[in-house]
């Protein structure tokens, strides 16, 4: 059997065997064009990752998908336009190709995004880049690029930009107004990013009001902190801009501020005690005698005679914190033993000499 006998039996049976055959040569080199597309872009990005280049491979990745609609639009076309003859406006193809581009750079920006916050887990603290900076530059960059397409899908269907501006620039002032409390949160957000007093896993709290928690959310609307009794508190952006926020998380060093008070029968010791705990803090390992450091015979109190204790961990740990001030405080308790003195706790004494004379008489 020929090919002429094969155009034959189609003719008689499904009519122009000519198109059918065109028709299936079109899907099917759209067919081998998205096969031998996947598996390029398949072996080209396992290759790309043995490298130590991150860009190449967000690079890759984003394309991928993009391009197999491509493949796939192209062929669609091919098939509408050129062998059923319903001729689809270029408008559309144009449409088409900017919204596969805005999609690619999309990809892109996120595979940035995940790029620098990925390598943010092996550098120094020196080194990092803040994460809620990343993630907002991201933000920011996928958003122009979605407002881009649009005024480019605009003006490719014949809508005068000028015009659009014109009147987004009107219907701005009013939703400005009607909108005042959510651009107030946005850009107490941007300002949030942009300052960073605080990033994602920092403990925060405010003296002005109850908030305090760890950070684990910054929107560009709210930020969610979840307290110390694991209850999420949401806080609106616009907040941030009138209260003072305190950052526990970026402390240098913690605090020991203690009083302890002796007895006032053991004034005399109350030298040589100051000189021992100041001594022993001195060549304490978990205490940073770079910094102030006060150990001092303070004052006279109504049941003990006070020294107090001023100085700094090197630790910002809360709970190693907790275990070395433990440790200092048993420490100076043995000192003041050992110097054969009391810890003073609170006691009265009365006067009943006059009392035993009257009971004579």
């Amino acid at each position: 059997m020929d090919l002429s006998q094969i155009e034959v039996w189609f003719s008689n049976n499904l009519g122009d065997s000519t198109f059918y055959f065109k028709v299936f040569s079109v899907v099917f080199l759209t067919l081998i064009a998205n096969y031998v597309w996947r598996r390029v872009h398949q072996n080209l990005h396992k290759h790309l990752q043995k490298t130590k280049n991150k860009w190449d491979d967000a690079l890759v990745h984003s394309l991928g998908k993009p391009i197999v609609f491509l493949i796939w639009g192209a062929g669609t076309w091919i098939i509408i336009n050129y062998l059923f003859g319903y001729q689809i406006q270029k408008t559309v193809r144009d449409i088409g190709l900017v919204i596969l581009v805005s999609w690619f750079l999309v990809r892109f920006i996120r595979a940035a995004e995940e790029n620098l916050i990925e390598y943010n887990r092996y550098q120094e603290d020196e080194e990092k880049i803040d994460n809620s900076t990343i993630e907002a530059i991201s933000k920011l960059l996928r958003v122009s690029v979605t407002i881009t397409t649009c005024l480019v899908i605009l003006q490719t269907l014949g809508v005068s930009i000028s015009a659009v501006l014109a009147f987004g620039g009107i219907g701005g002032i009013a939703v400005g107004f009607a909108a005042k409390d959510l651009l107030a949160n946005f850009f107490g957000g941007l300002m949030i990013y942009l300052d960073r007093p605080f990033s994602v896993g920092d403990w925060v709290r405010s003296p002005d009001k109850n908030i305090e928690g760890t950070v684990e959310y910054i929107g560009w609307r709210q930020t969610r902190i979840r307290t110390f009794d694991k209850r999420p508190l949401f806080v609106p952006n616009a907040i941030f801009n009138s209260i003072a926020v305190e950052n526990p998380s970026r402390m240098l060093n913690r605090r020991i501020y203690e009083t302890i008070g002796i007895r006032y029968d053991d004034i005399k010791q109350m030298s040589q005690i100051v000189s021992d705990v100041k001594q022993m803090l001195i060549s304490h390992p978990d205490i940073d005698a770079s910094q102030t450091l006060i150990v001092n015979f303070n004052q006279f109190s109504a049941s003990s005679i006070d020294f107090f204790v001023y100085t700094f961990t090197k630790t910002t740990n809360w709970v190693e914190f907790h275990e070395i001030k433990q440790a200092i405080l048993l420490l100076i308790a043995e000192i003041i033993e050992s110097n054969q003195a009391q810890i003073a706790y609170p006691t009265q004494r009365l006067q009943v000499e006059q009392l035993e004379q009257m009971a004579q008489e």
